[in-house]
């Protein structure tokens, strides 16, 4: 990664910053490493090595070119690919084209009338493949193929952080020193935010035969590595944070326009009804945002609620809720920061896992949706809210309760890519009741 290393010291210091008790707002700051400069590389600090890699292996040569196994592998530890799925295209580095593909396919033909007999599968200089939806023939699937380009995070089921395809590509090389790799790489997924970097040969990958007995190999092969930026995916954050406590009957909402306010005039009231009319869930070909009329304007809400003090632990309940009516969140993830999340007692209907990005601090965890259960967050206007219960142990590092100490320092909804940037409110400074 390119980033400069005066950056990665202030964000360390701004961690650091966070822990010391009396002081009166927990960091809100996230640090994005960002270098604006083609193939520029993207750094998150709450997951450093976090990246997707596409992985592409000559099986074999063919008369006028090659056939390529494409794997894409999402090592993020907590950012998925939800529906409607990944995008990715590149630029063919001659005048190659796809005579067939396996596991997905490219979005245009283009032309091809200069073909006589067979006609290729694409013709076009900048393809845009996608993956294939489930359900289709088995002829046209490949392994680990066919989810409608939705891929797991690492962190969160590795098994279903893999997608593949295969690609018979004409008019290319037909050897290690005559084949030419494409460049200009780009992916969505689904949205805007990833980075690609440039191709990059490496050693071939090496293959195990079913019965284990027996190792081949690719003929070449070559990865891409894509890094993931929140300031390219939006400016604005796209959710928001609010706070409540046992031992007060204030609320303290999200900010007004929290994620912006560009969305204000094109807004429907939960009441009206526009809100249940017909469609209103139909997602748009552009992922266009139908948000319900809030002071946010966000279309996510996570609420924050200190339920319980016991004098061991803190019990937290967190709620998520959704105001978009044209999209649904699956495989959503949740990444809050606090000094107690190294001492995670109990979690009730979420699933739990420490990040630790940084091996001298333990302060940052994942919450995602049980598989089948509540890893799909609806619509607004569905059943598009749910809430968990966690129980955070008490440790000598905590900050002090009449310092805010157990609320939020930052949290992060990743089902959409979202960031929420936050501040604890003067409200809470406050001793708590013994």
């Amino acid at each position: 990664m390119r980033f400069n290393q005066s950056t990665q010291t202030r964000y360390y210091g701004c961690r650091k910053c966070c822990l010391f008790p009396g002081m009166k707002s927990i960091c809100i700051l996230v640090v994005v490493f960002l270098l604006m400069l083609p193939n520029a590389d993207a750094f998150d600090p709450l997951d450093p090595t976090g990246n997707i890699t596409k992985k592409w292996d000559i099986v074999s040569w063919t008369a006028d070119g090659y056939v390529a196994a494409v794997t894409m592998s999402n090592f993020q530890m907590y950012r998925s690919i939800m529906n409607p799925g990944w995008t990715q295209g590149w630029q063919w580095a001659k005048k190659e084209v796809i005579w067939s593909m396996v596991g997905a396919q490219t979005t245009e033909q283009g032309d091809c009338s200069k073909f006589k007999g067979n006609v290729p599968h694409c013709c076009k200089k900048n393809p845009i493949v996608v993956d294939l939806l489930p359900g289709v023939p088995y002829n046209q699937q490949f392994s680990n193929c066919c989810k409608a380009g939705v891929m797991s995070a690492w962190g969160q089921d590795p098994t279903g952080s893999v997608s593949a395809f295969q690609v018979s590509v004409g008019l290319a090389g037909t050897s290690n020193k005559t084949v030419k790799l494409p460049k200009n790489f780009n992916l969505l997924g689904p949205g805007l935010g990833y980075t690609c970097g440039p191709a990059k040969v490496v050693p071939s990958t090496v293959y195990l035969t079913p019965d284990r007995r027996r190792k081949t190999q690719a003929l070449m092969t070559w990865n891409v590595t894509c890094t993931y930026s929140q300031y390219l995916a939006s400016r604005n954050p796209s959710c928001c944070v609010s706070f409540s406590s046992f031992y007060n009957e204030t609320i303290t909402p999200c900010p007004t326009c929290a994620c912006g306010c560009q969305n204000k005039n094109n807004c429907v009231m939960s009441d009206s009804k526009q809100a249940h009319r017909k469609g209103i869930n139909t997602p748009r070909k552009d992922n266009a945002p139908l948000l319900q009329c809030t002071h946010h304007m966000c279309p996510i809400r996570v609420h924050w609620h200190v339920k319980l003090n016991y004098k061991d632990y803190w019990r937290v309940k967190i709620a998520i809720m959704n105001f978009n009516y044209r999209m649904n969140y699956t495989q959503w993830t949740l990444v809050a920061q606090h000094p107690n999340l190294n001492s995670v007692t109990q979690v009730f209907s979420f699933d739990y896992k420490p990040l630790v990005p940084y091996e001298s601090i333990n302060d940052t965890g994942m919450f995602y949706g049980m598989k089948f259960y509540n890893d799909l967050l609806m619509e607004a206007g569905l059943k598009e809210m749910f809430s968990q219960r966690c129980s955070l142990g008490k440790t000598r590092i905590h900050l002090p309760s009449s310092r805010g100490g157990h609320f939020l320092g930052k949290s992060t909804l990743t089902a959409m890519n979202a960031c929420c940037h936050l501040q604890i409110p003067t409200l809470f400074y406050q001793t708590l009741p013994k």
